[in-house]
This record gives structure tokens, C-alpha cells and sequence, in this order.
């Protein structure tokens, strides 16, 4: 729960972003729900519209090395032994700016055992006639190299029909095999032939899905988009971003210990790395002392 949150609208788009982690709490768009919100004096279920840094997904066992150095992280996920979602997603924010279509916070990874780097990180939140824009910069204030990722959290809402008779539109080629019960990277391998190839769009079905994608189709521009569309009532949601991300994890949200929770929306996180990376290395963002990283996404209404 938060003591601050922040209401922005324009363009038929409303949302409210928190002041804790700097989580989306809700979106709509001329009062249709866009994401899985939750309630003002509620806290944050499942990880709804959690801002995820400086890793997205989980690190095994909480374990990493990087420049020579072994460290570990607390696990937040001890059913499945790993650190999940990074450190930033249940600490107060600081307000930058409040305007009646933005809002900008900030807050500062201070150093510590487990992650003994500094990284300051400014999340600017807009809504306009092309949607609900989310950027993101991530500056090393620190005196020393910083492994870094980031992604967001939304459940994304296609219309009232469950999720089985949503339409999926995924334009990646590669799926990253997980492990059945801690769901940690196995293997790259080619979306075609297996039930996670959406390249052409259609119903999800009963598939259960919680893995990473890559080898996206991107348009002239750069952007890959993901589309989810209900089509009984004729609306959909949409997610685009540029190819600072070369990932996204889509997740079905299949919830067996929470049925009231379960396949509500559809999990689309674009990451700027895979499940794994700071063990692996790949497409890791590495900040050097003073450099900076941008990415961001938008969601639309269709």
C-alpha cells in the first residue's frame, strides 16, 4: 500500500501511477480497464504494473558474478529458490514532477552487499492520444562498472471474454525454455511447431505460457508491438516498444494457488535482457561510472 499516488489523464486515457515502487495501479482508457489493476488501499497482487530493476525475471539461487566478484541476493521467491524482480519494486519513490498528463519519480539503488552498485533511476509516465508512455533512465552514480535490466509488469486486459477466447499477436520467433518447477532458462529454441507460436495471430486458448521471447518482427521504425484483442466485444490492448529491449516475457498469469487471480490478464514485459543475464552475460546493459541507459514502452487502446 501506498500513501502517494498520482493521477494522470489525456487523451481518454486515465492512470494512476504509486509513489510505492512506481507501480501502475490502474489504466483505462475512456473508462475501459486496459491492465489487472488493484485497489487504492490494496497492495501490489502478483506483481500488477511492478516497475522491475535492475534485473527482470529471477536469478537462480539469488547468485551472480560480475567483474570478479561473487555476490548474492536475498530470494524473494523461496518456493523456487531465486531472487525475483529485482530491488526497486517495493521502496518509496521520490515525486519529480506532477503535471495533469505525467508524472516523473526517482529513486536511487544504493549500494549494498548483494548489489554493490549505485544507480540513480527517473521513470517519466504520460498519457496522450498515442497512449500510456512509460521512459525510463537509469544513470551509474557510482564509482564502479553496474549490471543492469528493466522491464514492467502489466496484465494486460483484451476486453470481458476470459482469457482463452483472447486473440494473441506475437511476433517473435524464439521461445526460451524453462525448467517445469522453478521455471529457470533451459534453451533457446524456434517458436514453430510448439504452442508459443502466436506469429500468426490467434486464440489463446488453454495454453499456459511464462517464458521470455526474442527474435522479434519489428516494423521500418525499430518497434515491435504485441497485440491481445477480445473479439466478441471488438477491443483490444497493444504494447510497442523500440529494440532497446530485445525481449519480452508473456505469462498467462496461471495462478493454481489463487484461483480468484488466475488468467485475469495477460503479463507482456518487455526486457531489456533474457531470465538470467547476470549470469549469463547476454544482452546485459553494463553501466559504466556516469553513463546512462534509456528504454520505454507504450500500451494503447484498439
Amino acid at each position: 500500500m501506498s500513501s502517494s499516488e498520482y493521477r494522470i489523464e489525456g487523451g481518454g486515457y486515465t492512470a494512476v501511477v504509486l509513489g510505492l515502487g512506481a507501480a501502475v495501479r490502474e489504466l483505462t482508457y475512456e473508462g475501459r480497464p486496459l491492465v489487472v489493476g488493484f485497489g487504492a488501499h490494496e497492495e501490489m497482487p502478483n506483481f500488477r504494473g511492478a516497475f522491475v530493476a535492475p534485473w527482470p525475471n529471477r536469478i537462480e539461487d539469488g547468485r551472480y558474478s560480475f567483474d570478479g566478484s561473487s555476490h548474492e541476493l536475498p530470494i524473494n521467491e523461496p518456493e523456487r529458490g531465486t531472487a525475483l524482480h529485482g530491488l526497486v519494486f517495493d521502496i518509496p519513490w521520490t515525486l519529480v514532477e506532477h503535471t495533469e498528463s505525467a508524472v516523473t519519480l526517482g529513486c536511487t539503488i544504493e549500494p549494498t552487499e548483494a548489489y554493490p552498485f549505485t544507480v540513480a533511476l527517473h521513470a517519466r509516465f504520460g498519457v496522450g492520444a498515442e497512449g500510456f508512455r512509460t521512459d525510463i533512465t537509469a544513470l551509474n552514480t557510482g564509482s564502479r562498472r553496474a549490471p543492469y535490466g528493466v522491464c514492467p509488469h502489466p496484465y494486460l486486459v483484451a476486453g470481458p471474454s476470459p482469457l482463452d477466447a483472447w486473440v494473441l499477436e506475437l511476433p517473435a520467433a524464439t521461445v526460451l525454455t524453462v525448467t517445469p518447477d522453478r521455471l529457470l532458462p533451459v534453451a533457446k529454441e524456434p517458436v514453430a511447431g510448439t504452442p508459443f507460436d502466436f506469429r500468426v495471430a490467434h486464440a489463446l486458448g488453454d495454453v499456459q505460457i511464462d517464458h521470455a521471447f526474442t527474435d522479434l518482427t519489428r516494423d521500418d521504425a525499430g518497434r515491435a508491438t504485441v497485440r491481445v484483442t477480445d473479439p466478441a466485444s471488438g477491443t483490444g490492448t497493444a504494447m510497442v516498444w523500440d529494440d532497446t529491449c530485445p525481449w519480452v516475457q508473456i505469462h498467462t498469469a496461471d495462478l493454481p494457488k489463487k484461483p480468484e487471480s488466475t488468467r485475469l490478464g495477460l503479463a507482456v514485459e518487455p526486457m531489456t535482457c533474457p531470465p538470467g543475464a547476470f549470469t549469463t552475460g547476454e544482452d546485459l546493459v553494463v553501466l559504466h561510472p556516469g553513463e546512462t541507459h534509456h528504454t520505454g514502452w507504450t500500451i494503447t487502446a484498439l
